[in-house]
């Protein structure tokens, strides 16, 4: 089994010192993912009949630059963000070129796709990214009232009140009684921008 430095990597809680991964689990098939042994992470997510499991064998695929079979719209939707978090924690930065390199692919499956990306580069100080992939993600879907909020957060973050204001109003068209959007709108309104 793998073994890793577990002060160092992140394995989805914030202290991995006692995480404990059994063998031929699904954590193996990561944990081998982190080490490079994607040959022993193939064999295990072929050994599990889950839609985790499936999803692993197509993030494989996408390391290796070919993609044999296509993700469904729910393993996107489920599973991206959360690997591509996990990816970019862990420094894997070739594997996370990869998966970014198959937006424009995955974005034809599931129209959320650059918001789920844009939402893993915010968290992770990315801003750039993070505000490259929202906008992709408006030119697909514009009525979407999480990537107006997003953007709302965005231009807070960067001290861009007016695009905020605006981010924000056009959130609430979506969902009038949105509470947090609500709550960023009282705060602008406050500023008097």
């Amino acid at each position: 089994m793998v073994s890793l430095n577990k002060q160092k990597f992140f394995f989805f809680y914030p202290d991995c010192r006692e995480v404990i991964i059994r063998p031929n689990s699904i954590e193996h098939a990561y944990l081998a993912v982190l080490d490079e042994d994607l040959q022993t992470a193939e064999k295990i997510f072929l050994s599990i009949d889950s839609p985790r499991a499936i999803w692993g064998r197509v993030l494989l695929a996408v390391f290796r630059g070919y993609l044999d079979k296509y993700p469904t719209f729910f393993q996107i939707r489920n599973f991206l963000e959360i690997d591509l978090d996990f990816l970019l924690k862990n420094e894997k930065l070739d594997y996370v070129e990869q998966v970014l390199g198959c937006l424009e692919i995955f974005a034809d499956i599931n129209q959320e796709t650059y918001k789920f990306a844009a939402r893993v580069m915010y968290v992770n100080n990315l801003l750039s990214a993070s505000y490259n992939y929202m906008q992709k993600s408006k030119e697909i879907y514009y009525n979407d009232a999480e990537l107006h909020f997003m953007l709302a957060q965005y231009y807070m973050r960067v001290h861009d009140y007016e695009e905020a204001y605006f981010a924000i109003k056009e959130c609430l068209k979506f969902i009038p009684e949105y509470y947090p959007a609500l709550q960023i709108k009282h705060k602008i309104e406050e500023m008097e921008i």
